[in-house]
């Protein structure tokens, strides 16, 4: 009974400071509201929001600042269902939620619908299969969780392993979030935006591991989830007059479908000159495509016109600027034959795809006949199933359920997650959709010498964010010449809608929230399964806390340094970046976890055969397909075409099907698991909802 009241007064504590810390913040922001209206530069609000949220959540970790290993790694198991439910929906809505999804509605329309449905579809798994289970086998770790359903440290190190890649790449994508905001904001570089954002990462994570990281992801949520509403509740407003956008989403859906039909449409005005726009890309696409025929001269004649054009600038003392130029043209030429088949294939495509009419926003699998749209489909179906069995085998949001008092506050804290994330993802096709309708309408058709103040400077932070190009030289902007990445989308929202700028601040102080709080729990998985799965449970059982700690907070900053460096070799988009941690995740993880909880049977050679199989043929496809890594390790694309047609973000389908079959089948030619294992899955499997 003490337990409890002890809880309840804990919980009416919190809710009492996390009010005050609402309170100030809506303070803060209305002070620099008024300071813009007094003439405060742009430049200074962004630094200003991001150093002061970056010190308050510094001045969160500071004040959590523990030795103490339950406090470290778990918070203490002291965590209420809402609180918890909060910092989870920080955890979990990355920057791939805050920055990504919406861009990637407004980009892929009906079939960008994948990432809203995998995801929350995923959750609705961890709430079924694994979030009690896990809670009630205790412990810090998902290795842990391994090592001691099927026995022996080998089991565990496979776990370490698999979990530091998925959590590897997934931070990767936080920290390229994290620098896209800081630079836009502050006007630094992107490299140096990225470390700036990194020491605001570990100032939180270092300090106070889990529990740090649990109340600071409490007040970062509060603000990313303020900041991404306000714009579309705006927006809704500007167009509708109603201020809930997912009640006219429909109603807007069909002005941006009719405008499409517009642009579409050769007997228009607005048709004829997207018309003139798309025939010149077609012109592109053919003269590639006719190099590509005539492979390998043109290869050969290519080098030779550069190098000539290089050396004719050299002896005629031409400007540093144009030599400078011929010499980056030269060395970014594709060094062979194959290579330029890939590039040039990859151009000719996307120069192809520009030349065709709009897509639908609202029509599932648009494409060009009916196999195409097939392989869409299948894409689509691949792709959700990935992200939900990826989101219930994720070792950081699966940790968040080991920080609960109680099995029942699990339970409870999945709804609360669940409850915080719908309020953003329930917005982000209304956000898309407005955007996409106010871009439609005051974008297109604008004189190139009166465009919006937004689209200049979002264009200077990186080309391939937004570029706008005259490509028909009429002076006029079409649909068709505008190239917008996913990543801006969001973040640009408040400017193209008119907003104040402090509302930019706020929605670029929401995403940084998002990068950093993912990239927190991320880091501190890392970190935690190399010193207590590894170190700890492995090397050194007699370590004292303080030195486990001390070694777990060393780690963190050695992850979080390559993670940055990789970050800013900008390995691909947010979106491919996160989708292709999940693929990992569920081929690693979800054979092993839901199988040992649910099938006695699996033992020890199965569970290895699974996680080994499963990961390798993920790493396999994604490695050999996706252009990044073709290009960093060599690989010819002609030699690796995609199974079924499946896009290399989907590769957890094949990891997923191998290790199950893999599993099942060793598990079954060996020898059953012990006794005392089977007890534990008996005590795992029916939790008393009250127990500890």
């Amino acid at each position: 009974m003490n337990t409890v009241s002890s809880n309840r007064a804990f919980f009416n504590q919190l809710k009492k400071y996390y009010l005050w810390y609402t309170g100030g913040f809506a303070t803060f922001v209305i002070i620099l509201a008024i300071l813009e209206q007094l003439g405060l530069p742009r430049v200074w609000i962004g630094y200003i929001f991001l150093f002061a949220t970056i010190a308050l959540y510094a001045g969160i970790g500071i004040m959590s600042r523990t030795a103490d290993v339950a406090e470290y790694y778990v918070a203490g198991r002291r965590v209420p269902a809402l609180f918890n439910g909060m910092a989870t929906g920080a955890d979990w809505m990355s920057a791939a939620s805050f920055i990504g999804m919406a861009g990637g509605l407004y980009l892929q329309g009906f079939d960008g619908l994948a990432f809203i449905l995998g995801w929350t579809g995923g959750y609705c798994l961890v709430a079924f299969l694994l979030a009690p289970y896990l809670r009630k086998f205790g412990q810090f770790t998902i290795p842990d969780f391994l090592g001691a359903r099927y026995g022996g440290n080998f089991v565990r190190f496979l776990g370490v392993v698999a979990a530091i890649m998925c959590s590897f790449v997934y931070v990767v994508a936080q920290i390229y979030g994290v620098g896209i905001i800081t630079s836009r904001f502050t006007g630094v570089d992107f490299s140096i935006g990225v470390f700036l954002g990194l020491a605001g990462i570990l100032v939180c994570s270092f300090l106070g591991g889990m529990r740090a990281v649990t109340w600071t992801q409490v007040a970062q949520y509060i603000i990313l989830i303020v900041a991404y509403l306000i714009p579309v509740v705006w927006l809704s407003i500007k167009h509708t007059s109603i201020p809930v956008p997912q009640v006219v989403y429909g109603q807007i859906l069909q002005k941006v479908t009719e405008r499409e039909k517009v642009f579409n449409d050769a007997n228009s005005d607005l048709g004829k000159k997207e018309a003139e726009v798309r025939a010149v890309f077609k012109q592109r696409a053919d003269a590639l495509d006719a190099r590509i025929k005539a492979l390998p001269q043109s290869w050969e004649q290519g080098k030779a016109d550069a190098e000539k054009k290089l050396a004719d600038l050299r002896a005629a003392n031409a400007a540093s600027t144009e030599i400078a130029a011929a010499e980056k043209a030269l060395k970014d030429y594709p060094a062979s034959a194959d290579a330029a088949k890939a590039a040039w294939t990859t151009q000719r495509n996307s120069l192809n795809a520009r030349a065709g009419p709009v897509q639908p926003h609202g029509t599932p699998f648009p494409a060009k006949d009916e196999k195409a749209s097939d392989v869409k489909r299948l894409n689509f179906i691949t792709l959700v199933l990935c992200l939900m069995i990826g989101t219930a085998a994720l070792p950081h949001i699966l940790m968040r359920y080991y920080t609960t008092p109680s099995v029942q506050e699990a339970r409870q804290s999945v709804f609360w997650s669940l409850f915080c994330i719908f309020l953003l993802y329930f917005s982000a096709p209304a956000l898309a959709v407005l955007v996409k309708f106010d871009i439609y309408h005051f974008l297109v058709g604008t004189q190139f010498t009166d465009l919006p103040a937004w689209a200049a400077a979002w264009s200077k932070v990186d080309p391939t964010l937004l570029r706008i190009d005259d490509i028909n030289k009429d002076g006029i902007v079409q649909l068709a010449e505008i190239t917008l990445g996913q990543d801006i989308v969001v973040l640009a929202t408040p400017e193209i809608a008119g907003l104040p700028y402090v509302i930019s601040g706020l929605v670029a102080a929401g995403g940084l929230a998002a990068a950093l709080s993912t990239a927190d729990g991320l880091l501190l998985t890392i970190a935690n399964a190399l010193s207590h799965d590894v170190y700890y449970k492995m090397i050194d059982p007699t370590a004292s806390t303080q030195r486990r700690v001390t070694i777990s907070k060393f780690l963190l900053l050695g992850v979080a340094i390559v993670a940055a460096y990789v970050t800013s070799l900008k390995p691909g988009d947010i979106l491919f970046l996160v989708g292709a941690a999940f693929s990992l995740a569920a081929s690693a993880f979800f054979p092993a976890l839901v199988l040992g909880v649910f099938w006695k049977r699996a033992n020890k050679p199965g569970a290895i055969a699974g996680m080994v199989a499963g990961l390798g043929i993920c790493c396999y496809y994604m490695g050999t397909r996706y252009p990044f890594f073709q290009k960093m390790f060599g690989f010819n694309p002609a030699d690796y075409p995609l199974w079924f047609d499946i896009q290399p973000i989907s590769s957890g389908i094949f990891g997923l099907s191998v290790g199950i079959v893999a599993l099942v089948v060793v598990s079954l030619l060996t020898k059953e698991p012990d006794q005392e294992t089977q007890e534990l899955v008996e005590h795992v499997r029916y939790p008393n909802l009250k127990q500890a």
